[in-house]
């Protein structure tokens, strides 16, 4: 739910509210039995869906310390950590798959947070809004105001979004620190969106795949 106009809310320890289907993707696209570093990972549920679906091995790290309790309480490995600051604590290649869902965009630095990402993972799944989705043009050019909607929900004040970047905007950093893109999925109002046709125009969302030119 977006937050009261009327009480501004702490960037640091926010992450944009998703829906089930972008857990339902992630899910089909992890393998079963793989070894999984949910960062940003909130409460579990995306791990506990992995865990009860796909077999996996997980893992989580998360900035907000009530929401690392309540994985703790659910049995879920997890370790509080800001992002910002790097993965120092795990090996090259520690695990087969690294996601970072609707988490980016909140994050200080994310060309590190991807760096990084692509060092200790073999596979990365990312996901963001798309701020040149057209409604959100549309409600920038026509009515001079940033965009809310469902996916920047947040009034400018008050935002957790700190880097909000376009499918092209990520296509380049991903050249820039070495990623090797795999897959891209794109979503509209919560919906997967099955053509290919300038995605940075009409895609809300984009979820990508990415992995290490060395993998």
């Amino acid at each position: 739910m977006p937050q009261s106009q009327e009480n501004p809310i702490t960037p640091t320890l926010l992450r944009i509210p998703c829906q089930s289907t972008d857990y339902d993707v992630v899910v089909g696209l992890v393998p079963p039995r793989s070894k999984v570093l949910d960062l940003g990972c909130g409460s579990g549920e995306l791990l506990e869906r992995l865990v009860r679906e796909k077999q996996i091995s997980g893992r989580g790290l998360d900035i907000d310390p009530e929401l690392v309790i309540r994985c703790v309480q659910k049995g879920i490995p997890v370790v509080q950590g800001n992002l910002d600051e790097g993965l120092a604590q795990y090996r090259d290649n520690s695990f087969d798959w690294v996601v970072l869902n609707q988490t980016l965009q909140v994050t200080h630095r994310p060309a590190l947070v991807l760096r990084e990402m692509l060092r200790v993972g073999r596979t990365c799944i990312v996901s963001f809004p798309n701020l040149a989705y057209w409604k959100s043009r549309c409600r920038l050019f026509f009515g001079g105001r940033m965009p809310i909607s469902r996916t920047l929900p947040f009034p400018w004040y008050s935002t957790p979004n700190i880097h909000l970047p376009t499918i092209r905007d990520f296509r380049r950093l991903c050249r820039q620190v070495g990623g090797r893109i795999v897959k891209e999925i794109y979503r509209s109002s919560g919906r997967r969106r099955r053509t290919t046709f300038a995605p940075n125009l009409l895609s809300e969302e984009a979820i990508f795949v990415v992995s290490s030119f060395d993998n």
